[in-house]
């Protein structure tokens, strides 16, 4: 194996795994944000924004892996 293709696996790795994660844990905020509302509507209100708080956070990570990716692809 040459170093580009190191490169283009180390890349597809990190944007693979590092989209994952959050799509799952994004799945899992709003799935038990909607039980929870589902069982007690008035907490609507209440679970909203710790809802889209905790999306936005793991949607971080997903951006993170994604400068790693392109890092790793064009810088080194």
């Amino acid at each position: 194996m040459d170093a580009e293709m190191l490169k283009l696996l180390a890349s597809a790795l990190a944007i693979a795994i590092g989209g994952f994660a959050p799509a799952l844990s994004i799945g899992l905020i709003g799935s038990k944000a909607m039980e929870g509302i589902g069982r007690n509507p008035e907490a609507a209100g209440k679970l909203l924004v710790p809802m889209l708080l905790g999306m936005a956070f793991a949607e971080a990570i997903a951006i993170y892996s994604l400068v790693v990716a392109l890092i790793i692809q064009f810088v080194l």
